[in-house]
């Protein structure tokens, strides 16, 4: 089958991604709206007249030169086991056409899955530091979309802790579905987690914990207020208000239900926030707040466990509690953050990563290179 490529209407790529089961949130016309100091098209593809995959690409210009760096977060969102020769060819012409100077895609394809046993046991072992330490569950998709990458030209941007400016190489994601399609009940899901979760969830219940959402407004404004307390603790850079403004506003006039903030309080305090974004049969818990103070009556518990009940009533098939590290090691201070997520059940998942194809090899270094000396 022969694919083309050429761009297509918000309208016309919202009816698509309507019609499938699971799709990015970074792939769906709203985020285009969310990332608008970038220039974006949303691109289709093809046979004849039926549009058979589509793609949000965010184009990055480059001052003075009139080009642009090519990105697909988490996608696009084609059939990547169907074979990626029918499908990459018209996209990396089009986009050359369009005066790309490179094309970075981030295929939402994992190629090893890890369960939360063998993250458990990784982690008490001193003799193992990553998780690739571990054997894990291989993916033969993901191991032919990162043949064919690397084959035709593709160079890896993957970090070696798993986090960078990009999207996450590393996951932790909860299914909520068994093998035969069939949806877990909550007991099972409250089965699958540590003991220490179960005890976190009951304790926060015990002690009044209430868990309310919301879409916006003054409650948008007390999260980001407890997110800039959190990032101070934390030691990251918060974004600002405007950000989260502008994602509630796009993605909800896009769908009603497509994202909502959850808050957790106790006596009236805040004590964790967290939002939420929903895709088909997709959930993904995508930004976290919490207290300094009153962290014993576990609020951060108690939002995860109302978010995971309702990815269950929503009949989705993943709760994707987004990032982690590879690390395993004790004495590496990210490792709390898999140690957190880890007691929900789950597994980790490596996905293919972020991959380049330089179109224009000369700017494609200088470019890099710029980058490279604007992250150290």
């Amino acid at each position: 089958m022969t694919f083309t490529v050429r761009p297509i209407s918000p309208a016309e790529h919202l009816d698509h991604v309507r019609s499938r089961r699971s799709v990015s949130f970074l792939q769906t016309p709203a985020w285009a709206e969310v990332k608008t100091e970038w220039r974006s098209e949303s691109l289709g593809w093809y046979a004849g007249d039926r549009l058979a995959a589509t793609g949000l690409v965010l184009h990055r210009p480059v001052p003075r030169l009139g080009c642009t760096l090519a990105y697909l977060p988490w996608g696009p969102d084609i059939d990547w086991a169907g074979g990626l020769t029918v499908w990459f060819p018209p996209l990396v012409a089009y986009l050359r056409s369009q005066g790309a100077f490179a094309i970075r895609v981030a295929p939402p394809v994992p190629t090893d899955t890890w369960s939360a046993a063998q993250v458990k046991e990784g982690i008490a072992d001193p003799e193992v530091g990553r998780l690739t330490d571990i054997p894990g569950r291989a993916d033969p998709v993901g191991a032919e979309v990162t043949r064919y990458l690397r084959d035709s030209g593709w160079i890896p941007q993957n970090p070696e802790d798993g986090f960078g400016a990009g999207q996450p190489q590393f996951t932790y994601e909860i299914r909520l579905r068994h093998p035969d399609r069939t949806t877990r009940s909550e007991d099972e899901v409250l089965a699958g987690m540590n003991q220490l979760w179960r005890r976190n969830i009951k304790k926060a219940a015990k002690a009044g914990v209430e868990v309310t959402t919301a879409t916006g407004g003054e409650d948008l404004k007390a999260f980001h207020d407890l997110y800039v307390h959190t990032a101070e603790r934390d030691h990251f850079t918060p974004r600002p208000l405007a950000y989260f403004e502008k994602m509630f506003t796009a993605l909800s006039a896009e769908d009603p239900e497509r994202i909502t903030l959850y808050l957790a309080r106790h006596d009236g305090d805040l004590v964790a926030a967290t939002i939420y974004v929903r895709v088909g049969a997709h959930a993904w818990y995508v930004y976290g707040a919490s207290s300094t103070e009153k962290r014993d009556v576990r609020g951060s518990n108690a939002l995860q466990w109302a978010m995971i009940r309702d990815s269950l009533a929503g009949g989705c098939d993943v709760y994707d509690l987004r990032g982690i590290t590879p690390t395993l090691s004790a004495d590496d201070p990210h490792v709390g953050l898999i140690q957190f997520k880890v007691g929900t059940g789950g597994q980790a998942v490596r996905y293919v990563g972020e991959w380049d194809l330089p179109l224009r090899p000369i700017l494609y270094r200088a470019f890099d290179l710029y980058m490279r000396r604007r992250s150290r």
